[in-house]
């Protein structure tokens, strides 16, 4: 036993070692194993995503059922997230994040060698299930083991791998699928896993069980829980596809969930010993927190899908290119965190927070002006300022929010505020998806009603390409002119819709400086959190 679990058993109020000795850093070297735990989990939202095509060939599915390898994960995580609070108090917020990080890793192993399309919907969701706690019970970790006063650093690290991660996973699992099989995608988890659940189990506070509160748990609230979150990340995933109240199915769903939220929040408010306290949102700071929080999931989950689809479409790049173009995002993340945390430690937070979200909203302003032939000189300062700007929103966002809390408040309220991110991408995407499809429709129709042939400039095109296409041995010139003319029309269109939604996305982020007078500066001094 080391010593510092030693204290911890010892005394019932949990003391923060002093910085500089052996335990504080055997504590930092165990918090750091709970942030590659955390970077695992949230990786593997993404990890994924860019090799669809390869999962699909090697189980046999089809495009639509494929999706649902991404879905799973989603909707079993965004059910997990919000019980970690009440795990963390029952379990202990070592044992808690011992036990999701080895069920994280065993379900990994099981998706690698899963046999068939449900085997592996199946481990997705287990994995996506075991694995959620993970990221709560790490954000809990910074302020309680720590304290908001030495807490810092650890911050960073947190806002550090919350936006990197998702930034870089397409990019890995295109890599590890190209280089090896997508076989990989999971079994990449299994060494960092193993030493992060050894680190953390070993350097880490042991706490006393709780499992009375496992046995007074509210089944009903659970179960509404479950079925509200779940439905509802459903709802928003297959909608823009389905065509939201054309689809008798989702529409079955919406009811579904709307019935579910009512019990739930019903059975959160009556019940003794509910499964998520929502009374932690009547703290302001944390409920203004909790919406920067969402737009920040917006922000963060949008750009990374947008920028990417820009790249491929329209410009057409291969994976490498797109990952050339995307570190520059997370480079300027990796710059921003620490400058973020310093910027913290000397003034008030509420002042970098409004700077984080100006740099993102400048940052996404800037993409709103994209051509047809941007590439990555004309990329570099958008994607730049806004790297900078997400994570010099997340983490003042969060040490706001949570700076106010009592220390027995961190693990659900953790659970929320990433519940709150996870969501906030969830319908962002489900949006930019949505307006997508409008902004399409809408631009090509104004494109092709200046195309009239007896325009003279649309004759001088269509001459120009018949003579060249002519001269290349084309058998039928006019037909294929007027088939470059409508790819034209198509692309100006898609050009116009990206910049189109990048541009909302900033005016979300520039709405948030409105809110952020509402908030008040967390006390750095005088504070004594506990370990839970």
């Amino acid at each position: 036993m080391s010593a510092t679990s030693a204290s911890v058993m010892a005394d019932p109020v949990y003391v923060p070692p002093k910085p500089g000795t052996r335990e504080a850093l055997l504590l930092n070297i165990g918090f750091f194993a709970m942030v590659v735990g955390m970077f695992m989990a949230i990786l593997d939202i993404q990890i994924v995503a860019s090799s669809i095509a390869q999962i699909q060939a090697g189980i046999s599915a089809s495009a639509e059922e494929v999706a649902w390898i991404q879905t799973s994960y989603l909707i079993a995580e965004v059910i997990g997230i919000p019980l970690s609070g009440l795990l963390n108090r029952a379990l202990s917020m070592r044992r808690l994040f011992v036990y999701s990080c080895v069920g994280f890793t065993m379900a990994s192993v099981l998706c690698a060698f899963a046999w068939d399309l449900n085997s592996l919907i199946v481990f997705r969701c287990i994995q996506g299930f075991l694995g959620a706690a993970m990221i709560p019970t790490t954000m809990a970790a910074a302020f309680t083991l720590f304290g908001p006063n030495r807490s810092m650093l650890q911050q960073v690290a947190i806002g550090m791998v919350a936006t990197l991660a998702p930034s870089i996973g397409p990019t890995l699992g295109g890599w590890l699928t190209e280089n090896m099989s997508w076989h990989w995608l999971f079994l990449v988890n299994v060494i960092p896993g193993i030493i992060a659940a050894t680190l953390v189990w070993n350097l880490t506070p042991k706490r006393p069980m709780q499992l009375n509160l496992i046995r007074n748990i509210d089944i009903i609230g659970l179960a509404a829980m479950a079925l509200f979150l779940g439905s509802f990340e459903y709802v928003f995933e297959e909608g823009p596809a389905a065509g939201w109240l054309e689809d008798e199915h989702l529409v079955m769903w919406m009811f579904l969930c709307s019935l579910a939220a009512v019990v739930f929040f019903w059975r959160a408010f009556r019940h003794a010993n509910p499964v998520v306290d929502l009374t932690t949102f009547k703290d302001r700071n944390f409920a203004v927190g909790s919406v920067v929080a969402t737009i920040v999931g917006f922000g963060l989950f949008g750009s990374v899908y947008l920028t990417p689809l820009f790249l491929g479409t329209v410009r057409g790049y291969n994976a490498l290119q797109i990952g050339q173009i995307m570190s520059v995002g997370g480079i300027a993340m990796f710059i921003g965190g620490p400058i973020a945390g310093a910027l913290i430690r000397k003034v008030d937070p509420r002042y970098v927070l409004v700077l984080g979200l100006s740099l993102a909203a400048i940052g996404l302003y800037w993409n709103s002006f994209l051509t047809a032939d941007s590439s990555f000189e004309e990329l570099f300062w958008p994607q730049a300022l806004r790297g900078a700007g997400l994570i010099m929103s997340m983490v003042p966002s969060n040490f706001i929010a949570l700076g106010t809390l009592p220390p027995h408040k961190m693990p659900n309220a953790t659970g929320l505020i990433t519940v709150c991110r996870n969501l906030g991408g969830a319908v962002g995407l489900a949006a930019l998806n949505t307006m997508r499809l409008n902004f399409t429709n809408l631009h090509n129709q104004e494109i092709s009603a200046g195309l009239d042939p007896s325009r003279p400039e649309v004759q001088d095109f269509l001459l120009q390409a018949e003579s060249s296409l002519r001269a290349a041995g084309n058998p039928d010139p006019s037909a294929a002119a007027l088939a470059q003319l409508v790819r034209r029309m198509q692309l100006e269109s898609s050009v116009m819709t990206f910049n189109n939604l990048f541009l909302v996305m900033a005016i979300c982020f520039a709405l948030m400086l409105f809110i952020a007078p509402l908030l008040r500066r967390p006390a750095l001094a005088g504070q004594t959190p506990g370990a839970h």
